[in-house]
């Protein structure tokens, strides 16, 4: 299967509540790019190392990772914020559109019934074999960034907020 599934270690976990706190305190910051304009909400909510430090030690986590799944060393991470208020979903897509080597998603704030990832894996025969994973808080998600993949509706009455991730070359 080309979904890997990995629980985050407990100090990564300990930092989600702080990085939530510091993601909601820069919602009224007019200078934090946002992109992918999808059913009136930006997708993609870029949050630097700078504004939220423990994104640091999430990220080198994730890189790790990464370089264990793919077997490569050196690799590089960019990622976004993805907020998820409740109503609302993720239209289909993939991440193959540079240099990409895998992708993630970590989540911070799962809220029950808040959104399935849906992932598109091709088997061998090249069908494609839908695949719902129900996401946990403190979990990474990898997989290739030629998988479509889409997130089910929140039907929670809170939003769920993860971090969506790419793995280059250095």
């Amino acid at each position: 299967m080309s979904v890997h599934r990995k629980p985050a270690p407990h100090n990564i976990v300990n930092l989600n509540q702080d990085i939530v706190k510091k993601f909601n305190a820069n919602q009224n910051n007019n200078d934090i790019r946002k992109t992918h304009l999808f059913e009136g909400r930006y997708e993609n909510i870029y949050l630097s190392e700078q504004q939220i430090p423990e994104l640091k030690i999430l990220i080198d986590e994730a890189v790790s990772l990464a370089e264990d799944i793919l077997m490569v060393k050196n690799i590089s991470a960019g990622y976004w914020f993805n907020a998820m208020p409740p109503e609302s979903t993720t239209t289909l897509h993939s991440h193959d559109d540079f240099d990409e080597l895998l992708s993630a998603v970590y989540y911070l704030h799962v809220p029950e019934d808040s959104g399935n990832l849906i992932v598109y894996n091709k088997t061998v025969n090249n069908k494609e074999e839908k695949i719902e994973i129900t996401p946990h808080a403190g979990e990474f998600i990898f997989f290739k960034p030629d998988i479509k993949h889409e997130v089910g509706r929140n039907n929670s009455n809170e939003y769920r907020l993860s971090i969506g991730i790419n793995f280059g070359v250095k």
